[in-house]
């Protein structure tokens, strides 16, 4: 679970081109917070998931979706 989500978030913010510290912010999450659902310690809630999928131009079913398997 924790590699599959991390490799979706992480490599999506690095292709974005944007900072966590701004994906943070924008989403309203601590980047501490941030830092754990990118490296996969930490699920989101949905209105946190679906402000970041919305950052990063993507869907929280691409983003999330393994975990409903």
């Amino acid at each position: 679970m924790g590699d599959v989500m991390e490799t979706k978030v992480k490599r999506k913010i690095k292709e974005s081109g944007l900072k966590q510290e701004y994906v943070a912010a924008q989403a309203q999450i601590s980047r501490s917070a941030l830092s754990l659902i990118v490296n996969g310690k930490s699920v989101p809630t949905l209105p946190v998931a679906i402000r970041i999928a919305r950052i990063l131009n993507d869907t929280v079913e691409n983003l999330w979706g393994d975990l409903a398997d």
